[in-house]
């Protein structure tokens, strides 16, 4: 079979590498891809929203699945324009994608199908929004209605960093037009738990948790993901069962009820709250990066889990019980503004996976070409192993314009040592 995988990412390069092991896959294609897919894929060169060239190359080459990484390809309606064209996709609809495209639409839809979830309330504009944080104790949690790349979410620790927030999002358009969510600080762990979804059959993945901040010790402005984490052990079977089925089936069955049902990887952020575990954001897609630490603990053949659930059928998940601890490797000035071009050696040196999140092939040298540009992945029996040999790698790459955390899965390390 020829599988088309959308997008250009570190998550995409995971993906790849999955269907790569697949004895059902026999071409891989990636668009657009990078360098580091450029070695198990042929790179395409068309964008993740460029729809209808999608759809022709998928039919002109006979590709038998398409699998979508980036939220704003779904947002585009790549997946109603495949399916129209009867081609199989791996992806929800336009209409079921705005779980993660409407921060408003999630937020009504929780509520209305007592999903557990934090007090929220809507506003466009930006002296109404602005009094009403006024009035709520601090801090408090802003969100951008819409597509942000990551970056449309403040939590708030005082009233000038909410002025300021409001602004970019209100006033100034900075992700464009759009309403912001205000939401009650809710406290504790996060995880995340993506689920394969098929109209109400929900089938789940293996728990992980990244981390946002850009430094040690969570400090510094919010990113994409700075590393990430599986399994979970501060995550009991009884949370992760009341997650599965007040949450993830809950919603999966709402959006049926909706008229829009939700055919692909459900992505629920939550956080296990002194008041119980609680959804803090609803993805339509695989999660970057924690997809680069749950896809190599899947035992089970990628292409066939996402033909299954393309076509509405029933299908049986095995799991590796290793860990998987992934670093990333990001440009220094990241996630503000920081330089391109810098050529990275030493990958061959490292004997785990590295999945390419940002670079771009000059001749035979690999050059940094994003914010985030590595992601290098340790597995072993304990996190602690997985931590060491994910550590081992990134020494052996070496950059003079990348920085790491040394950190990732701190939150389990801290309690184990207490």
């Amino acid at each position: 079979m020829k599988v088309l995988v959308i997008g250009g990412g570190g998550r995409e390069h995971a993906i790849v590498d999955a269907l790569a092991r697949s004895p059902r896959v026999g071409k891989i294609y990636c668009a657009p891809g990078n360098a580091g897919i450029a070695r198990q894929a042929e790179c395409v060169a068309i964008r993740e929203t460029e729809v209808e060239k999608l759809r022709d190359f998928a039919a002109l080459r006979g590709v038998g699945l398409t699998i979508v990484g980036p939220e704003a390809a779904l947002a585009a309606g790549v997946a109603d324009a495949f399916r129209a064209a009867g081609l199989r996709i791996f992806g929800p609809t336009k209409a079921a994608a705005r779980i993660e495209s409407s921060k408003e639409f999630a937020k009504k839809l929780m509520v209305k199908y007592g999903i557990p979830t934090a007090a929220y309330e809507t506003f466009a504009d930006y002296a109404e929004a602005l009094a009403y944080v006024g009035s709520r104790p601090l801090p408090v949690v802003l969100k951008y209605d819409g597509l942000a790349a990551g970056k449309g979410v403040v939590v708030a620790r005082t009233l000038s960093e909410a002025e300021a927030a409001l602004r970019d999002m209100l006033l100034d358009d900075r992700f464009g037009r759009g309403k912001v969510v205000v939401e009650e600080f809710l406290t504790g762990p996060e995880f995340s738990f993506m689920c394969f979804v098929s109209g109400r059959k929900v089938f789940p993945m293996v728990l992980a948790q990244d981390h946002k901040r850009a430094f040690d010790g969570d400090e510094g402005p919010n990113t994409g993901g700075m590393g990430a984490y599986s399994p979970l052990p501060f995550i009991t079977k009884e949370d992760e069962a009341y997650a599965l089925e007040r949450i993830m089936q809950r919603a999966a069955d709402a959006m049926v009820d909706e008229g829009c049902p939700f055919t692909g990887v459900l992505y629920g952020g939550l956080m296990k709250t002194p008041d119980g575990i609680k959804v803090i954001e609803f993805n339509a897609r695989f999660g970057d990066p924690e997809t680069e630490v749950v896809l190599p603990r899947m035992k089970t053949d990628l292409a066939e889990v996402c033909c299954a659930v393309a076509d509405g059928r029933d299908v049986r998940i095995e799991w590796d019980d290793r860990a998987a601890l992934g670093i990333v490797l990001a440009s220094k000035g990241y996630p503000g503004a920081y330089e391109k071009g810098w050529e990275i050696a030493g990958l061959d040196e490292v004997a785990g996976a590295v999945y390419h999140m940002g670079t771009k092939a000059d001749g035979e040298r690999i050059l940094t070409a994003g914010g985030r540009v590595l992601f290098v992945v340790g597995r072993g029996a304990t996190l602690a192993e997985a931590r060491r040999r994910a550590l081992a790698s990134v020494g052996k790459i070496g950059c003079g314009n990348l920085f790491h955390r040394s950190d990732i899965g701190h939150y389990v390390f801290d309690k184990e040592e207490k």
